[in-house]
């Protein structure tokens, strides 16, 4: 149900960035799901009346699915693009599609990295590495809302996080408690992506970006 309520509101054309413009229609998501789903009737059908309900709750889970992976995957390639922007990754995943103004050298490389993987790499290892990860991204955010608060009160801001520090501790000890409870491989591998991620950032992104120190002054002498 959540998901086709917000295939139909989101079905429209949305904004992507100040000049730029995408068409963003997730009902593709309600067709994919009732085709799929229409695969299953020959085997549901021979469960009697049980089988519609069993084919309703897959044609839910699939919509479900193929919107979240959606999401995902719209997420990743903007994520790109941002950190592509602040010059702590190549200037290719910032590059915007002439006609559909949208990342597409960051939207190619997200699908191949994800569906190459998706077809060699065990489903349970790849849930536990992403949800370590979602969850450490999590962490992250709430200690920055406590760190920003405090250190810059007045900060701009178009949305002002309730309750602090209540809510981001909730979320420090809940997501942490989840990242506890995940098995000891799961921990190794992420310290070596935050380590392999670490590394692109000290060796390439750290004297790129607008914000180390040693740029302001350029910066400053070519606005002059």
């Amino acid at each position: 149900v959540v998901a086709a309520w917000y295939a139909l509101a989101d079905s429209g054309p949305g904004r992507f960035w100040p000049g730029t413009r995408v068409t963003f229609r997730p009902r593709v998501i309600v067709a994919a799901a009732l085709l799929l789903a229409l695969f299953a009737v020959l085997w549901f059908g021979s469960l009697g009346h049980g089988g519609w309900w069993l084919l309703f709750l897959v044609l839910g889970a699939l919509m479900g699915m193929l919107s979240s992976l959606l999401v995902f995957q719209y997420g990743q390639t903007r994520i790109w693009f941002a950190m592509s922007r602040d010059r702590l990754l190549p200037g290719v995943f910032s590059k915007v599609h002439p006609r559909y103004k949208t990342p597409h050298w960051s939207s190619w490389i997200a699908g191949l990295v994800v569906a190459i993987p998706a077809g060699l790499v065990d489903i349970g290892e790849a849930a536990d590495l992403r949800n370590i990860g979602t969850l450490f991204a999590f962490v992250l955010v709430a200690i920055g809302v406590l760190v920003l608060r405090r250190r810059q009160p007045d900060r701009p801001r178009g949305f002002k996080v309730p309750f602090v520090p209540l809510f981001p501790i909730l979320a420090i000890v809940f997501c942490g408690g989840l990242m506890c409870a995940l098995p000891i491989i799961t921990w190794l591998r992420f310290v070596g992506w935050m380590l392999i991620g670490l590394g692109v950032y000290k060796f390439y992104g750290q004297k790129r970006s607008e914000f180390y120190e040693g740029n302001h002054p350029r910066r400053q002498s070519a606005g002059s």
